[in-house]
């Protein structure tokens, strides 16, 4: 983080010729890079995109179903809500990062459309169907503990089931890879 790091990340890139899909970790675990020496992708990378997109996720769905249950909407309506909040706000954070990397805000749409459409839209089959099939979670009301412990265990099951899907497409040069490359 500080000179320190900076001094240090100096060192390594003089150290090491980056070449072909050779690539590096840095900045305190945070991966800028997707693969190692041999083109793979590493489950940290895809764990770290996948929680890039559960942040967004969490975000727009409680917030959609506050908005839902406060207008007094039944559970489809609310529930259409909160995915398209999950959507505008996993964008939203991909955003932010590639536009204070510099791009104009058309190629920026662009980028956080090709970077996190496959992983909300999975994200959000997996999380809504667990709710959906948990037995009195879809009535359970924001003061229940069964909402909240239905809504932490189905993020925790998207989580597991998007990350391979993220690993599989930063692999590809897709997703979150197209992000990557704007934090160099």
């Amino acid at each position: 983080m500080g000179n320190a790091h900076e001094q240090q990340h100096e060192q390594h890139q003089g150290q090491h010729q980056h070449q072909g899909h050779e690539h590096h970790e840095h900045d305190q675990g945070h991966a800028h890079h997707h693969t190692t020496a041999g083109g793979k992708v590493t489950w940290a990378v895809a764990a770290q995109a996948t929680l890039h997109c559960l942040t967004g996720c969490a975000i727009g769905e409680v917030l959609g179903m506050v908005i839902g249950t406060a207008l007094g909407w039944g559970n489809a309506p609310t529930m259409v809500l909160a995915i398209a909040l999950a959507f505008f706000f996993g964008y939203a954070l991909t955003l932010r990062g590639v536009r204070a990397a510099g791009l104009d805000f058309r190629t920026a749409i662009r980028v956080a459309l090709a970077a996190d459409t496959l992983s909300i839209a999975v994200m959000e089959v997996i999380d809504n169907g667990v709710i959906l099939l948990w037995p009195g979670a879809m009535d359970a009301m924001l003061s229940d503990a069964l909402f909240w412990t239905a809504l932490a265990i189905a993020f925790a099951i998207a989580f597991v089931v998007t990350t391979p899907v993220n690993k599989w497409m930063i692999g590809r040069g897709k997703g979150h890879a197209v992000v990557h490359q704007f934090h160099h």
